[in-house]
């Protein structure tokens, strides 16, 4: 079972509103969809490898 970690987030209303819209056009959930935009992001960054780093298994 993978560990997750739990935080408020506030969002521009209409920004939510896309983001729901696209979730559902990708069959995911508002929460899974945020998630995997900001891994996809990360790993475009280079700040997020193909192994966990020492932060993620913390």
């Amino acid at each position: 079972m993978t560990k997750k970690k739990q935080f408020p987030l506030r969002i521009d209303h209409d920004l939510y509103a896309v983001l729901e819209q696209w979730a559902q056009d990708e069959f995911r959930s508002v929460n899974s969809h945020i998630e995997f935009l900001l891994r996809e992001a990360a790993k475009r960054a280079g700040r997020l490898g193909k192994k966990k780093t020492d932060q993620q298994r913390s």
